[in-house]
């Protein structure tokens, strides 16, 4: 069995408990090194074979996994945050299914919802966004013309922008040409729950200036739009005492 488990943010103790358990009782471990907290790997068992996926190539990840198969022994794969989000394991599966080799996915904690709690931050807030786009700005890996940032910024949500932190003066001119002003609040957080997490609240005008300033050159994720200085939000209707839910009925307003 291949189990593909998400790492979560970075803090090992934000993996999951499910997660953890995998890990607990794998004999071969394939995790991504270059984004994967490495004290991740404490959970392992004496004699489990460690591989970092930083040095190898796809085929190379499936030869170990298939090898594994063959000798009875559980896999995991140990994937940045949580493996749906930029974890290119559609590729991984198609070849297990290919292959007839049986495996399973586990959920985690991904990178923006640690960014989050690192500001303190409501993507959603009732009257300024109620929708999260989660992109990257188009690199070596290009990105459908359709989902363009300038696309995306005409909505004025919320934006979440992964693996672009080179790219920031580029990043900044296309959200202003999508809608966004110059003075829309920002913010770039580097490594988010790691030890070493960094925050910086800016403006979609000096996301590349803040980022020079701070030394943040890679491993962070830019968020865009007011929901970054949540004022001007209106009330939740869940939780006010005149409005009816399923569960408790309204009071009539005085």
């Amino acid at each position: 069995m291949i189990h593909f488990v998400g790492a979560g943010p970075g803090a090992p103790d934000l993996i999951t408990v499910r997660g953890k358990q995998y890990l607990e009782k794998a004999d071969v471990i394939i995790y991504a090194g270059s984004l994967v907290n490495p004290e991740l790997l404490s959970y392992k068992k004496e004699g489990c074979e460690v591989y970092n996926s930083a040095k190898m190539t796809l085929e190379e990840v499936i030869a170990v996994m298939e090898q594994a198969e063959k000798s009875a022994l559980t896999t995991v794969r140990l994937h940045t945050g949580d493996p749906c989000i930029y974890g290119a394991i559609r590729e991984q599966m198609d070849i297990l299914d290919e292959k007839k080799i049986t495996y399973d996915s586990c959920p985690g904690v991904s990178s923006f919802c640690g960014a989050a709690s690192a500001l303190d931050l409501e993507y959603t807030l009732p009257d300024v966004s109620q929708s999260v786009v989660i992109t990257r700005m188009a690199g070596r890996t290009p990105v459908p013309e359709k989902e363009s940032i300038e696309s995306f910024a005409a909505h004025q949500a919320t934006m979440v922008v992964f693996l672009s932190t080179g790219m920031l003066q580029d990043l900044s001119r296309r959200l202003i040409a999508g809608g966004y002003t110059a003075d829309t609040p920002a913010a770039i957080v580097y490594k988010a729950t790691w030890d070493d997490e960094k925050t910086c609240v800016c403006t979609v005008g000096t996301l590349a200036e803040t980022a020079k300033h701070e030394d943040i050159t890679k491993t962070a994720l830019m968020i865009i739009g007011d929901a970054v200085t949540h004022s001007n939000y209106d009330r939740s209707l869940l939780y006010h005492p005149e409005f009816t839910t399923e569960y408790r009925k309204g009071s009539s307003p005085t």
